[in-house]
């Protein structure tokens, strides 16, 4: 996914380029967000609850206060004669403080317990995807949607969704009780209560937008980034490590630039909301202190408004704008979790690489054959396939070598055999039957995999071994690590099989994480072996010996393995040649040593080592 500045650009993905046009709306952004949320409204009903009760319990404080204020000031009693409704008032302001604990915990838990489900469902939809998706994504841009835009929907669960029904629910309750008091004073809350929504949306039309672009700025500046920590060596040994932190610091400026458009719009939007809630506030109080004047005299039912009641009108008239104030405040935050949910819907709305497994999948043959027919395959963006009316046969317990220049579409092979992509058009027989109509997790299960770049994970050295097999015991893996010639140099670590490795294999040459990569596929005994330059940084003496290994263990399974290596095809029993995505040659090792012209467009020699 190529993030660009020009939304109108787009992104590319594994099945094209999505246009602007086909980009989520605001309304499906938001749509989309209240979905996820179906699972919270326990949370979110508390919360509302919490705040309602809070909201309630003020008008009672204000109630007091007015009380309290008039019985001293007013009609002297004496303060002595206050214990009980003070006492009161304390209660209140206990009991609001503890609405307040609920409505922050309870409002944590909605926004925490939706981020967790998206993140969980993100990741799995990523794997679902499969690696010729995210091969094509910076990784900067996927680590930027599961973790800042995912954190940016906490706070439109935790406080946007809450405050939406209290703006409602707390001034419907204070217009309740000032309505008999003074319809004027009521009436005037009432109409003014409208220009805060009003100026909230108008002022905040392009928040979304802005946020948007936002996200995308940061996902830019994260796989920059990221591009540049792991080139670090390369960018040092040509010079350009300097450059490279420039175009670094002019990403992270974009982004400040970026971060600063946003706080721009909401401060302007809490400026604005304050500078209205506090005109009218300033017309309720003129009205009370017209009345007390004597320069009104209507809006009470006829009745003369006693100081108790214009002070806790008076009270009651902040408390009135506040809730509409907050959610004003928070509406930033809808912005933000809007933007951040677009660019979560892109990636979400990707199909994934298999189509769902039918009720009924068909049973695994023990030991099948694979076919290619006819198959194509293009990728999103690309304009010429990778590959081009394939046929090709594989029968169980052959040893194939797949040879081709770099881009003649050899991996291409091994990605659809894994399923990781489907192809345009043709099929995939195995055990003559469908390989879309299987079970596509039973028949991974049935393959061991090893590339010419192995991942290694932080943890033990054992731990990554035991990834084969997860319930293999530890006398299987240290077999597994024996086959495959790395138990040489793990006897001379200090502790053995229980290392710790850090992330990518630090702490392992490229060999040696070569060599714990083939134990693992050694470890997973599966019947289908397919290998991608399983040889490469292995000195010649243990080159020979693995591939020994490699000839021993496969007996009786399904090898394919791609090669730039001659000697990789002793004891092939067939090799394939691919050009331009066709298949240029399939026959014996024999055959294909005895053809000069193919054998010099890939290898340098036409001998066997």
């Amino acid at each position: 996914m190529r993030l660009s500045e020009d939304r109108g650009q787009g992104f590319e993905g594994p099945r094209g380029r999505v246009k602007n046009n086909d980009k989520p709306t605001e309304s499906r952004a938001i749509g989309w967000l209240i979905s996820r949320a179906k699972a919270v409204w326990p949370w979110i009903g508390l919360c509302v609850a919490a705040g309602l009760c809070g909201g309630l319990l003020i008008i009672a404080q204000a109630w007091l206060l007015a009380r309290m204020t008039s019985a001293v000031f007013i009609d002297g009693q004496p303060v002595s004669e206050m214990a009980l409704p003070l006492t009161g008032f304390i209660g209140i302001a206990v009991l609001r403080a503890a609405a307040v604990w609920a409505r922050e915990v309870s409002g944590f838990e909605a926004g925490a317990a939706v981020r967790e489900s998206v993140r969980r469902d993100f990741l799995r939809h990523l794997d679902d995807l499969g690696p010729a998706f995210t091969a094509r994504t910076p990784a900067g841009a996927l680590a930027s949607a599961a973790v800042e835009q995912g954190e940016a929907l906490q706070a439109f669960y935790a406080r946007y969704l809450p405050q939406l029904a209290l703006a409602a629910l707390i001034p419907g309750a204070i217009l309740a009780v000032v309505f008999p008091v003074s319809w004027a004073a009521g009436g005037l809350l009432l109409a003014t209560a409208p220009l805060i929504p009003f100026f909230m949306v108008l002022v905040g039309m392009g928040a979304e937008t802005i946020s948007q672009r936002h996200f995308q700025s940061l996902a830019r500046m994260s796989g920059h980034f990221l591009d540049v920590l792991r080139g670090m060596t390369t960018l040092k040994l040509f010079g350009r490590s300097r450059s490279a932190i420039g175009s670094v610091g002019q990403a992270a400026a974009d982004t400040r630039v970026r971060t600063m458009a946003v706080l721009r719009i909401a401060f302007l939007s809490s400026a604005v909301l304050e500078f209205f809630a506090s005109m009218a506030i300033a017309l309720v109080a003129v009205y009370l202190g017209m009345t007390y004047l004597g320069y009104l005299d209507f809006g009470t039912y006829g009745a003369r408004l006693s100081f108790a009641h214009g002070f806790f009108i008076l009270l009651l008239a902040p408390e009135f704008f506040l809730p509409l104030r907050e959610l004003g405040q928070y509406y930033h935050a809808r912005a933000d979790a809007a933007g951040a949910a677009e660019e979560l819907i892109q990636i979400f709305s990707q199909a994934g690489t298999m189509p769902a497994t039918a009720a009924a999948a068909l049973p695994l043959p023990a030991a099948p054959d694979i076919r290619f027919e006819s198959v194509a395959l293009s990728y999103g963006g690309a304009r010429q396939g990778a590959l081009s009316g394939v046929t090709l046969d594989i029968p169980f317990g052959q040893h194939t070598v797949v040879v081709g220049e770099s881009g003649a579409g050899k991996t291409s092979l091994i990605n659809l055999l894994l399923g990781f992509v489907v192809p345009d058009s043709g099929r995939i027989l195995v055990g003559g039957a469908p390989l879309t109509a299987m079970d596509l997790a039973a028949w991974r299960r049935q393959v061991a995999w090893i590339g010419q770049q192995p991942v290694l994970f932080y943890g033990t050295i054992a731990d990554n071994i035991r990834m084969g097999r997860p319930d293999a015991p530890a006398a299987d893996i240290a077999e597994a690590a024996e086959r495959a010639g790395a138990m040489a140099f793990i006897r001379a670590l200090p502790d053995g099989m229980e290392t710790r490795i850090g992330e990518q294999g630090a702490g392992l040459s490229k060999g040696q994480g070569q060599r714990v990569a083939l134990a693992r596929a050694f470890l997973r005994d599966a019947p289908i072996l397919l290998m991608d330059e399983p040889l490469a940084s292995l000195d010649m003496e243990t080159q020979r010996q693995v591939s020994e290994t490699i000839t021993a263990f496969a007996r009786g399974r399904t090898l394919v393995m791609l090669t730039h290596r001659l000697s990789s095809l002793r004891g092939a029993d067939a090799v394939v040649m691919m050009d331009a995505g066709c298949v240029v040659f399939q026959g014996t090792p024999a055959q294909f040593l005895a053809r000069p012209s193919l054998l010099g467009r890939h290898f340098s020699t036409g001998r066997l080592p």
